[in-house]
């Protein structure tokens, strides 16, 4: 999918946080810095995580799409964090239940709908623990960033 934006400063790695909250304002916060977000984007995704969990537990290492209202988006983007330790997130579609992510994909996604084939291609990824193993131990930004444009099909950030 063409014309979601990704450069090396979206991808944050060797994150340490305390919880799922201080890694959503960190990543909104980069996203809004850029100019991608608005500042009503933070807020939003928190407030979103609460209601809909986004949590996704896989054979390998668990991940988390974090999303929120178009209105809140300057320009479609993505966003990869790379944690050190585990942070817990809800998992999508059931209550009370969590895992353990490492990997977490904020999406800033300005179209309703726009994001159904994107969210295909990051499910591909999602299964594939051979994919997820990199992301992991992966330490060059290009590299990732490379590896995802290509696995996703998604438009290189201006370098």
């Amino acid at each position: 999918m063409c014309g979601i934006y990704l450069d090396e400063s979206l991808i944050l790695t060797d994150l340490e946080v305390t919880d799922k909250e201080e890694l959503l304002k960190m990543m909104g916060t980069n996203l809004m810095e850029k100019g991608l977000v608005k500042e009503s984007f933070i807020k939003a995704i928190i407030e979103r995580e609460k209601n809909y969990a986004t949590g996704l537990p896989t054979k390998s290492v668990s991940v988390a799409i974090p999303h929120t209202d178009p209105e809140h988006v300057n320009k479609k983007a993505i966003s990869l964090a790379i944690l050190k330790k585990e942070v817990h997130f809800g998992i999508m579609g059931e209550k009370n239940a969590e895992t353990p992510v490492k990997l977490v994909f904020m999406l800033a996604i300005d179209k309703k709908r726009s994001h159904v084939t994107f969210l295909q291609k990051l499910m591909e990824i999602f299964q594939n623990e051979e994919e997820l193993n990199y992301l992991l131990s992966e330490e060059n930004k290009t590299n990732i960033k490379n590896r995802l444009i290509h696995d996703l099909r998604v438009q290189k950030g201006e370098e």
